[in-house]
């Protein structure tokens, strides 16, 4: 029997209704892109600097014409709040626009040599291959798209199968702003197939993927084959520290937002709160009424600041987290009826070894722990094989830096719960991933240098 395009079904998560059908491509169909993706890569790399550049405002001027548009339609795919969901259609706009200042800006250096002349360049790599999560499918696929096509590579992006249609609305912009055929392409696939030709074509120069760590690693070892770059951005598991003399009000105001935004689907989550011992019981209670206040319901509400889950198999999963042995200190709220809901809910007291303190849950849940002086909340913190991001409460700027110091994370804020700006790097230690996106440095993971060497005597 011949393969083709498999039909797949994209349901509102907060009111299992079918939405859309999308055809998921074939490995023949994911060959046919690569083909179309290195065929573009030769004019594109050779477009002015210049004219990249303007291709590139007129793309975010698109995505900044359709931005509320496109946040209805994250609300009703992915179930983001619709506050949330503005925010990423304006950052996905935002990094495009960033990058669109790179082409020109995208220097070499001169060295001095005896005899001649050295000079490098930065070069296109060729074809890259994205595979975006579900989690925040357009801000992340702009992320890399962004200053790929800025530094001259053409992009195939596969998103998720339970969120393609904000990508494939960036696809169809990308065209109307006047990007050539094939420089761009959105090919909604499942993993197995597109991702994984990603990785096993060898035209396929790059690979960027954020997800999970356990197909992180999957992914990074079939690129080793081919000695191919990838960016992999992955799992995390962060701490939000709260120290005594911290200003308890704001932290345990602020502390739900960081664990329950985007329902916990968020590799940033600081899904472990650790504080100090002796404001624990102060803090805990402060943290119970912030928790409750939480407004979960229909994302399109302009009020909502919780939505539902992705799926009723990652509901099931997060649920598992919470079993009948965990102790749940308290829970908010949650609706009843069509939905993938989950409530937000704090566990305390909670073993360390206890799998919802150690593993990513992904979901409305998190840990309260309490921890006695410095060195013990940074023993804390670094006792997992994540690394991404976290947060640090206290008054005293001295312990903010020294725990921002000993930390292993990437993204650290201090007094605030702050992960992403895009002009600033962004990216994990340890098992939370590999290289940075975002800032200035981003581009040049889309490159190669080349070193030429220019013998000027006789």
């Amino acid at each position: 029997m011949t393969e083709g395009p498999e039909p797949y079904q994209v349901v509102n998560p907060a009111t299992e209704e079918v939405i859309a059908t999308v055809e998921l491509a074939d490995r023949a169909a994911a060959d046919a892109a690569i083909a179309r993706a290195k065929a573009a890569f030769e004019s594109w790399r050779n477009v002015a600097p210049g004219d990249r550049a303007r291709l590139l405002r007129r793309f975010a001027a698109e995505v900044d014409a359709e931005r509320e548009q496109l946040a209805l339609l994250e609300v009703a795919n992915a179930g983001h709040t619709i506050g949330n969901a503005r925010w990423e259609a304006g950052n996905a706009r935002d990094v495009i626009e960033y990058y669109a200042g790179a082409p020109e800006r995208l220097f070499g250096r001169q060295i001095p040599v005896a005899g001649g002349l050295d000079v490098t360049f930065h070069e296109p790599l060729g074809v890259v291959g994205v595979i975006v999560p579900w989690n925040f499918p357009l801000p992340i696929a702009a992320w890399a798209l962004a200053p790929a096509l800025a530094a001259g590579n053409t992009v195939i992006v596969k998103p998720a199968e339970l969120t393609p249609l904000t990508a494939l609305r960036l696809a169809e912009l990308a065209l109307r702003a006047g990007l050539p055929e094939g420089v761009l392409q959105v090919l909604p696939g499942r993993g197995p197939v597109v991702g994984q030709r990603f990785v096993t074509h060898p035209d396929v120069r790059k690979v960027v993927f954020t997800g999970s760590t356990a197909v992180g690693r999957s992914v990074m070892a079939g690129c080793a084959a081919q000695v191919k770059p990838v960016t992999l951005e992955l799992g995390g598991k962060s701490a939000n520290i709260v120290f005594a003399d911290a200003d308890l009000d704001k932290a345990a105001a602020t502390a739900p937002y960081a664990v329950f935004d985007n329902a916990g689907q968020d590799c940033c989550a600081r899904s472990r709160i650790l504080v100090e011992a002796s404001v624990y019981e102060e803090f805990t209670q402060r943290l119970e009424q912030a928790v409750r206040g939480v407004r979960v319901g229909d994302p399109a509400d302009e009020k909502t600041e919780m939505g539902p889950l992705i799926s009723a198999a990652h509901r099931a999963r997060v649920a598992s987290y919470v079993d009948g042995d965990t102790e749940v200190a308290f829970r908010g709220s949650a609706p009843g009826g069509p939905g993938f809901w989950y409530p937000p809910t704090v566990l305390a007291p909670i073993a360390p070894d206890h799998r919802a303190f150690t593993e990513e849950v992904f979901g409305p849940v998190v840990a309260v722990v309490p921890f006695r002086g410095e060195s013990d909340a940074v023993r804390i913190a670094n006792a997992t094989e994540y690394g991404l991001s976290g947060s640090i409460w206290t008054r005293d700027v001295g312990r903010a830096l020294r725990v921002a110091r000993a930390v292993e994370a990437g993204n650290l804020s201090v007094n605030s719960h702050s992960s992403v700006r895009y002009w600033t790097p962004f990216g994990g230690f340890k098992q939370s991933g590999l290289g940075r996106e975002l800032g200035p440095d981003a581009l040049h993971a889309f490159t190669e240098t080349k070193n030429v060497f220019i013998a000027t005597e006789e």
